[in-house]
C-alpha cells in the first residue's frame, strides 16, 4: 500500500443551496482535483462524490496535503461569497482501485479521513486527524480561511498552486492591477499561509 492523504468534506448548508448551485459547487471541487493532480509529477489522486452534498479525494503526496485544502476552500469561496465545504484529512496507507474512485479505496487513512468528518462540530470546517501540532495548523488556518471574500479567494487561487507565479502574473491572469492582488492576498494572510506551506512541505 501506498500512503495517501485523504481529504472527506461535505458542502456546508447544502439544503439552502438550489439543484444548480449544488451541482456548480461539486464541479468546481472536481475540477480543482483536477487541478491538483496535475501539482506533482507522477502523482496518483482521486476524486468522487458521496451522497448528495459529500464528496472525498486521495492523493498520494500527503506533503501537499495543506496546500490542496486550502486551495479547495479559495475555489468555493471564489464561487460565492460564503459558499465553503468541511474538509477532515488524514494520512496513512491505502490503495485506489484501478479507476481511481476513492469511494471503493481501502486503508486506513480512507476510514480516519470519514470518521473525522463526522466527529467534526459544527464550528470547524478544516480538520486534519492526526491532532498536535498539524492540528492546530489546520485549525488556525481555518479561522484564517472563514474571513476569505471572494476578491482575496481569487488572489489566494493564483498563488496557491506550487510553482513560481509572481504576484504581477497573478495580476495579469486576473485582468486587475499588481497593487489589488498585493491588497487581496494581505488581507487573505497570505504571507503567514506561504510561510506555514513552506514549514509543513520542506521542514524548514
Amino acid at each position: 500500500m501506498k500512503r495517501f492523504a485523504v481529504l472527506t468534506g461535505d458542502i456546508v448548508a447544502s439544503t439552502d443551496l438550489g439543484p444548480e448551485q449544488l451541482t456548480e459547487t461539486m464541479e468546481a471541487l472536481r475540477a480543482a482535483a483536477r487541478e491538483i493532480a496535475g501539482w506533482a509529477d507522477g502523482m496518483e489522486t482521486g476524486f468522487a462524490q458521496r451522497g448528495g452534498d459529500g464528496w472525498q479525494m486521495a492523493l498520494d503526496r500527503p506533503v501537499l496535503a495543506f496546500r490542496a485544502t486550502l486551495y479547495l476552500q479559495a475555489v468555493l469561496r471564489r464561487l460565492a461569497e460564503g459558499r465553503t465545504t468541511r474538509i477532515a484529512v488524514a494520512e496513512g496507507a491505502g490503495s485506489l482501485p484501478d479507476d481511481r474512485d476513492p469511494n471503493k479505496a481501502h486503508g486506513p487513512a480512507f476510514t480516519a479521513s470519514g470518521r473525522g468528518l463526522d466527529q467534526m462540530g459544527t464550528h470547524v470546517l478544516l480538520l486534519h486527524a492526526e491532532g498536535g501540532a498539524t492540528g492546530a495548523a489546520y485549525r488556525l488556518a481555518d479561522a484564517l480561511a472563514a474571513g476569505w471574500t471572494q476578491a482575496q479567494a481569487r488572489a489566494l487561487c493564483q498563488m496557491l498552486p506550487p510553482g513560481t507565479v509572481t504576484q504581477a502574473e497573478a495580476a495579469a491572469e486576473l485582468g486587475i492591477t499588481r497593487a489589488a492582488v498585493q491588497q487581496a492576498l494581505a488581507a487573505a494572510d497570505y504571507r503567514a499561509l506561504h510561510d506555514a506551506l513552506q514549514m509543513m512541505e520542506t521542514g524548514a
